[in-house]
C-alpha cells in the first residue's frame, strides 16, 4: 500500500482544504511530521485511516466529533485519498455524519456518512461502491487486515506500546487477541464454560428429579428410603442397581396386598346380594298389600255417590235437547233489536237532513221541490248532484287566488330588495375610484423607499464589519504583546541554555582525562598512550561533569528550541491577523462606528418596512381594482334584473283582480267566503239525503226478517218438547258447565272401573289371606353386609391404586435413571476439559488459559522479529525475552515479557528501563509486531508507515541507531513517516509536513530541502 494524495476539508483541526502530496514526500524515503502540540498532527494520521476504513482509533472514535467546530455552518467534512494497494490506484471519498442547517425552516438535521470508492483502470475512473458497508469490506479484503490491525502495523504508536512493553498479562492478552484475531480460542473457552454449567444445571435437575422421584415412591409405598445411600455419588445406589431392588420388593408386597383384598371382596359380595333380595321380596309383599286395601276402600265410597251420578245424566240428556232450540232463539232476539235500532238511525238522519235544509246557504244554492208532510227524500237528492256537478269545473278556482296573490307579494318584495340592491351598488361603483387612487399615490411612495433595502444592508453589513474588527484588533494587539515578550524570553532561555550546553562541554573535554582515567583497569593499556602501567591517573574535580549531565542539557536546549519554534510561528500568526484585522477596521473610531452602525441599522429599518408595505399595497391595489370591475358588472345586472320584476308585476295584478271577480260571482248570497266551501256545503247535503235513503231502505229489510225468525222459532219449540221460550231457557246450560258434569260422570265411572281392575289382578288376590313379613328385620341385616362389603371394597381398591401408583412411580424414575447416567459421565469429562482450558486443573502446572498459549506462540514471533531490530538500536545491549512464568500479582502465566541485559548478564522486568531505553524497546516491539502481523495478512506490501512520536528522550547516539534502523524500513521503496517536534529531527530530516496551527484552524505545508 502506497499513498498518494490526501485531501481534507473540515475535518478536525483543518477548516479548509488542506492537501498532502506523499509523493512529493517519498523521494527521499524519510520525511518527518512536525507541528506544534494541538495543531493536529494526528488528525493527518485520523484522516488516512478514516478515508480507508471510515473510522478513527482510539478514544477519538468514541467522541464521534470529526468535523470541524471553526467551519462554516454549510461546508461538509470531506476526506479524499489516493491510494496504491495490491498494484491498483484507488480513490477513497468519504464523509462522516454531521449536523447541517435544515434547508427549509431552523435548527438542523443529520446528515449522514457517505462513502465513493473508485478504480483508476485504463486512464478512466471506474465507481466501485458507494455503500459504507461495501467500501468498509473491499478495503479490508485488499489490505488483508482490520482497522485494528492497520493501525498497529502502519501507524506505529509508541506510545501505547510502552504501555503494552509494561502492562499485566491479562492487559497484554487482550491487546494481542483484538490483533490476532484469535477469539476462536476465547469462544472455546466460553463454550466450554457454559457447557459445563449447563451440563451441571441440567445434571442437577435430573439429580433432583431423581431424589424427588423416590421421595414420591417412599410416600406412595409408606416406607422409608434404603439406609446410607447418596444420590449425588455416580457409583452410589442409582448405578449399583440397589435402588432397583428397593423398588421392586416394594412394588411386589403391594402387588400381594391387592390380590389378597380382591378374593374378600367376593365373598363379602356374595352376602350382601342375599340379604338385598330378602328386603326387595319383603317390601314388594308389603306394597301389594297396601294397594288391596286402598281398592276395597274406594269401590266403598263409590257406593255413597250413586245417586247423584244419577241426577247428572238426566240434566245433560235436557241440556242437549235445548242446545237446539237457543241458537234460533237468540237469532230472533237479534232481529227485533236491529229492526228498532234501524228506526231510530232513520228518525235521526232525517231531522239532520231537515235542519240542513232550512240553513240560508242552502236555499241561495238550490231550488227545492215541494216536501209536504211526508217528504219524499230522492228529488232532493237528484237537485243537490245536480248543482255540485254544475261547480265541478270551478272547484279549485280558491286555490288559483291564492297562487296570484302570493305571487304577486313576492313579485313586489323581490322588486324593492331589487331597487335597494342597485342604490347599493351605485354607490359603491362611485366611491371606489376615490379609494383607488389614495392606494396607487401610497404604493408609489413605498415603492422608491424600498428600492433602497439592499444598498442600505451592504452599508450596515460593512460598518458592522469595522466595528467588529476594532474590536478583534485590541484583543489580537494585547495578544501579540503578550506573545512578543513570551519570544524574547524563549529566545533568552535558548541562549542561556545553549552556553550552559557549551560551558559543560567546554569542562568535559578539559576533564577528559580524568574522565578516560575513571575507565582503566588494572592491568589495562591505556587508550591514549598505550601504557599498562598507571602511575598517576588523573582525578576529576569536585564538580566536574559527565556524559550524562551533557546529553541532559542539550535535550533542554533542543526542548528550548522547540519552545521558541512554536513562539515564533505564535508571532508570526499574530503579526499577519493584526495587519489584516487593521485593513478592516479602517481609521474610523470606535465609538463613531456605534453611531453609524445605530444610523445605518435604523435607515435599513425603515427601508424594509417601506418594502413590506409596497407588497402589501401593491395586493391591495389588485383587490380593489378587481371589487370595482366587479361591482360594474353586478350593477348592470341588478338594473335588468329590476326592469324584468316590474314587468312581471304588473301582470300579477291583472290576472288577480279577474279571479276575484269571477269568486264573487259564484258565492253571491250564500254567506260563504270561498268556493270550496259551497262545494263542501252541497257535499254534506248529498251525504245527508244519501244517508237518509239507505236507513229507510234497512228498515224495510230488518222487519221482513224479523216476522220470517218468529215463525220459525215456534216450530222448532214445538218439535224438542217445550212449551215456551224460559222453558227452554231454564233447560239450557253452557259449555262450561256442560263440561263439568260430563267431567264428574266420567269420573265416576273411571273410578269405579279402576278399582274393580286391582282387585281383579292375580297379585292382589292372591294375597288375601298373607301375613305380613318383618321388614325391618329384613332391612337391618342387608345394611350390616352392605357395610361390610364397602369396607372390604375401600381397602382393596386402595391396595389396587397404591400397586398402579407404585408402577408408573417405578416406570418414571427408571425414565430418570436413565437419562442421568450419561450426562453425569458427559458433565465429568466437560468439567475436566473446562478446568485445563482456564488454567484452574492441577495437570495445567503454568495455569495458563488456551488463548493464552496460542497468544504466547505470536508473543514469541512478536520478540523474535523485535530482537532482529532491538540489538541494533541499543547497540547489541538489550535483547527481549517471552517467559511463561506468573509476574507479581498475577494468576495467570504464558505472556511475560523480560528484558535481558547482555551487558550484567540479568533479566529484568520493562519497568526498570529509563525513558529513552523504553522507547527504543517500544519500538523494536511494535516493528516485530507489525512484521508478524503483515506475514499473517498474507504478506501485504505496506509501502507507507508512520512511527509517532517519542524520539526527544534519545540521546544523539541512540538516536543515530534508531534513524539507522528507520532508513532500513526504508529498502524496497518504503516511505517512513515520522511523527515529531523535537528540533533535532527537523535539522537531520530535509522532507518536512509542518502542521501550522491557528485562531481559524490549522494548515499544511511541504517542505522539501
Amino acid at each position: 500500500m502506497r499513498l498518494h494524495h490526501l485531501s481534507v476539508t473540515a475535518f478536525g483541526p483543518f477548516v479548509e482544504t488542506a492537501e498532502v502530496d506523499f509523493d512529493a514526500l517519498s523521494d527521499s524515503g524519510l520525511f518527518l511530521l512536525t507541528g506544534a502540540t494541538g495543531a493536529g498532527k494526528t488528525s493527518v494520521l485520523d484522516a488516512v485511516c478514516f478515508a480507508l476504513y471510515g473510522d478513527v482509533p482510539g478514544d477519538r472514535s468514541v467522541a464521534k466529533r470529526l468535523r470541524s467546530d471553526q467551519a462554516p455552518p454549510h461546508l461538509a467534512p470531506r476526506v479524499e485519498l489516493d491510494v496504491t494497494v495490491a498494484g491498483r490506484r484507488f480513490r477513497l471519498v468519504r464523509s462522516p455524519a454531521w449536523q447541517r442547517p435544515k434547508k427549509r425552516g431552523t435548527g438542523t438535521t443529520t446528515q449522514q456518512a457517505s462513502v465513493t470508492v473508485t478504480e483508476l483502470v485504463g486512464g478512466e475512473e471506474v465507481l466501485l461502491s458507494s455503500r459504507l458497508d461495501e467500501a468498509g469490506d473491499l478495503v479490508t479484503s485488499l489490505l488483508g487486515m482490520t482497522m485494528t490491525q492497520f493501525c498497529q502495523v502502519a501507524m506505529l504508536p509508541q506510545g501505547r506500546f510502552q504501555v503494552f512493553l509494561r502492562a499485566r498479562q491479562d492487559e497484554r492478552q487482550a491487546v494481542l487477541q483484538q490483533l490476532f484475531r484469535t477469539g476462536r480460542f476465547s469462544r472455546m473457552e466460553t463454550w466450554l464454560r457454559d457447557r459445563r454449567q449447563a451440563l451441571h444445571r441440567r445434571s442437577r435437575e435430573l439429580h433432583d428429579g431423581v431424589v424427588a422421584q423416590v421421595n414420591r415412591f417412599s410416600e406412595a409405598a409408606d416406607a422409608p428410603p434404603p439406609p446410607e445411600w447418596d444420590l449425588a455419588e455416580i457409583d452410589g445406589p442409582a448405578a449399583d442397581g440397589s435402588l432397583s431392588s428397593w423398588v421392586a420388593s416394594l412394588q411386589e408386597a403391594a402387588q400381594t396386598r391387592a390380590d389378597e383384598g380382591h378374593e374378600t371382596l367376593a365373598l363379602a359380595t356374595v352376602a350382601e346380594e342375599a340379604a338385598r333380595a330378602e328386603v326387595e321380596t319383603a317390601t314388594r309383599t308389603h306394597q301389594v298389600l297396601a294397594r288391596r286395601a286402598e281398592a276395597l276402600a274406594g269401590r266403598e265410597r263409590l257406593r255413597s255417590r250413586a245417586q247423584d251420578q244419577v241426577r247428572r245424566t238426566e240434566q245433560l240428556a235436557s241440556a242437549g235437547r235445548a242446545a237446539a232450540v237457543i241458537p234460533l232463539l237468540q237469532v230472533v232476539e237479534q232481529a227485533s233489536w236491529e229492526a228498532s235500532a234501524a228506526r231510530v238511525r232513520l228518525t235521526a238522519a232525517a231531522e239532520q237532513l231537515a235542519t240542513a235544509l232550512a240553513l240560508p246557504a242552502t236555499g241561495a244554492a238550490l231550488t227545492l221541490p215541494d216536501l209536504g208532510a211526508d217528504p219524499s227524500w230522492q228529488p232532493v237528492a237528484e237537485v243537490v248532484q245536480a248543482r255540485l256537478d254544475d261547480l265541478a269545473p270551478r272547484r279549485e278556482h280558491d286555490a288559483l287566488v291564492t297562487s296570484l296573490t302570493g305571487s304577486a307579494d313576492e313579485v313586489e318584495r323581490a322588486l324593492l330588495t331589487a331597487g335597494e340592491q342597485v342604490r347599493q351598488l351605485e354607490e359603491q361603483a362611485a366611491s371606489l375610484p376615490d379609494e383607488l387612487s389614495q392606494l396607487r399615490a401610497e404604493q408609489s411612495s413605498c415603492t422608491a423607499l424600498a428600492s433602497a433595502v439592499e444598498p442600505r444592508r451592504a452599508e450596515l453589513a460593512r460598518l458592522e464589519g469595522q466595528l467588529e474588527a476594532t474590536g478583534q484588533l485590541t484583543v489580537l494587539c494585547a495578544e501579540l504583546d503578550t506573545a512578543q515578550r513570551d519570544q524574547l524570553a524563549s529566545t533568552a532561555r535558548t541562549q542561556a541554555l545553549t552556553e550552559h550546553w557549551l560551558d559543560l562541554r567546554e569542562a568535559r573535554l578539559q576533564g577528559m582525562a580524568a574522565e578516560i582515567a575513571g575507565g582503566l583497569a588494572v592491568g589495562g593499556s591505556c587508550p591514549v598512550c598505550g601504557s599498562c602501567s598507571h602511575p598517576s591517573p588523573a582525578v576529576p574535580g569536585p564538580e566536574a561533569p559527565d556524559a550524562e549531565a551533557e546529553r541532559a542539557a542539550l535535550r533542554a536546549v533542543d526542548d528550548a528550541k522547540a519552545t521558541q519554534l512554536v513562539h515564533d510561528d505564535r508571532v508570526h500568526q499574530l503579526r499577519t491577523q493584526v495587519e489584516v484585522t487593521r485593513a478592516r477596521a479602517g481609521s474610523a473610531g470606535e465609538q463613531a462606528l456605534v453611531e453609524q452602525v445605530a444610523q445605518a441599522r435604523h435607515a435599513l429599518g425603515e427601508a424594509t418596512a417601506a418594502q413590506h408595505r409596497a407588497g402589501e399595497l401593491k395586493q391591495a391595489v389588485e383587490a380593489l381594482e378587481e371589487q370595482l370591475r366587479t361591482a360594474r358588472e353586478r350593477l348592470g345586472g341588478a338594473v335588468s334584473a329590476h326592469a324584468r320584476l316590474d314587468e312581471r308585476a304588473a301582470g300579477l295584478r291583472t290576472e288577480l283582480s279577474q279571479a276575484v271577480r269571477e269568486r264573487e260571482e259564484l258565492l253571491a248570497g250564500t254567506g260563504l267566503e270561498t268556493v270550496q266551501a259551497l262545494v263542501d256545503h252541497l257535499q254534506e247535503l248529498a251525504r245527508l239525503t244519501t244517508g237518509v235513503l239507505t236507513l229507510e231502505a234497512r228498515v224495510v229489510e230488518a222487519d221482513r226478517r224479523a216476522s220470517e225468525q218468529e215463525a220459525a222459532l215456534a216450530r222448532c219449540l214445538a218439535e224438542h218438547g217445550f212449551d215456551d221460550r224460559e222453558t227452554a231457557r231454564e233447560a239450557h246450560l253452557t259449555p262450561e258447565q256442560t263440561a263439568r258434569l260430563r267431567a264428574e260422570a266420567e269420573r265416576h265411572r273411571d273410578e269405579e272401573s279402576r278399582w274393580d281392575a286391582v282387585l281383579a289382578e292375580p297379585e292382589v288376590a292372591a294375597v288375601a289371606d298373607v301375613v305380613p313379613p318383618d321388614l325391618g328385620t329384613l332391612r337391618g341385616r342387608y345394611e350390616r353386609a352392605r357395610e361390610h362389603s364397602h369396607l372390604v371394597r375401600a381397602g382393596w381398591e386402595s391396595d389396587r391404586a397404591c400397586a398402579g401408583r407404585l408402577t408408573v412411580l417405578a416406570e418414571e424414575l427408571d425414565r430418570l435413571l436413565e437419562a442421568w447416567r450419561p450426562l453425569r459421565e458427559e458433565h465429568r469429562l466437560v468439567a475436566d476439559l473446562a478446568s485445563f482450558v482456564e488454567g484452574r486443573s492441577a495437570d495445567n502446572r503454568g495455569q495458563m488459559r488456551l488463548s493464552a498459549y496460542v497468544l504466547g506462540y505470536r508473543l514469541s514471533q512478536v520478540v523474535a522479529a523485535a530482537n532482529l531490530r532491538l540489538a541494533g538500536m541499543s547497540d547489541q545491549r538489550y535483547t527481549l525475552e517471552h517467559t511463561g512464568r506468573r509476574g507479581n500479582r498475577e494468576t495467570r502465566a504464558g505472556l511475560g515479557l523480560l528484558v535481558r541485559d547482555d551487558w550484567s548478564g540479568e533479566s529484568r522486568d520493562p519497568a526498570t528501563l529509563s525513558g529513552g531505553e523504553t522507547f527504543v524497546v517500544s519500538l523494536a516491539l511494535a516493528l516485530g509486531l507489525a512484521d508478524v502481523i503483515t506475514e499473517e495478512a498474507g504478506g501485504a506490501d505496506l509501502d507507507t508507515l508512520f512511527v509517532d512520536e517519542g524520539f526527544g528522550s534519545l540521546d544523539a547516539e541512540t538516536l543515530d541507531d534508531v534513524l539507522d534502523i528507520l532508513d532500513e524500513l526504508r529498502d524496497g521503496g518504503r516511505v517512513v513517516g515520522v511523527v515529531s517536534h523535537v528540533s533535532e529531527m527537523r535539522e537531520r530530516i530535509p522532507a518536512q509536513l509542518r502542521v501550522l496551527k491557528g485562531r481559524t484552524g490549522s494548515t499544511l505545508a511541504t517542505v522539501v530541502r
